[in-house]
């Protein structure tokens, strides 16, 4: 059993019978009454988040979890479907469970995340940074902006659509950062 004080980023904690992420936390002391932890938690089961308080010293229940690497294969009607590195298990979860679905491409190594007691699968993260190529952009032209800072929309192979900057071009292979869905550098 751990406390309000125990909190981290990233701790996954039981709450009314589901399981939860801790994605931000505040400890908040005001200058009257009793102090506080105020939380954003994200409910592992379907994705959503949602706040939470609770007072200083409260008890919480932490859940032990487990990354496993897996290699995305296919997808179907039932989700998408991995196969573990090493032991070559394969499971599949559904898409909701994954942030940026649409970035994740065929081989991916992606870490799932156990609940290790019941040994469910929580969710699945890609990479913070993946390599994608540029599929269509429209051509940026020289001298069409008087901003240095100007983006435009680029089909990646995946499917996904991000914003790039304009002299970037369609075959042109890009690094995007998963958690913000952003152009990070053109790989030469």
């Amino acid at each position: 059993m751990a406390t309000t004080a125990d909190i981290k980023i990233g701790m996954c904690i039981e709450l009314d019978g589901k399981t939860f992420q801790i994605v931000d936390f505040q400890h908040v002391k005001p200058g009257k009454g009793p102090a506080f932890v105020r939380t954003k938690l994200k409910n592992l089961e379907n994705g959503r988040v949602l706040e939470n308080t609770f007072s200083a010293g409260a008890k919480i229940e932490p859940v032990r979890v487990e990354r496993r690497p897996y290699q995305f294969t296919y997808e179907d009607d039932l989700g998408a479907h991995f196969m573990h590195t090493e032991t070559f298990e394969e499971i599949n979860i559904d898409k909701n469970l994954i942030d940026n679905y649409d970035l994740m491409a065929d081989g991916q190594i992606v870490e799932v995340m156990f609940h290790t007691e019941k040994e469910s699968v929580l969710s699945a993260e890609l990479p913070p940074i993946v390599d994608m190529e540029v599929t269509y952009t429209e051509p940026g032209i020289k001298g069409d902006t008087a901003s240095t800072n100007s983006l435009k929309p680029a089909t990646v192979n995946t499917g996904a659509t991000i914003k790039v900057p304009l002299f970037i071009n369609t075959g042109d292979k890009i690094r995007v950062d998963t958690r913000t869905r952003e152009y990070y550098e053109r790989i030469k």
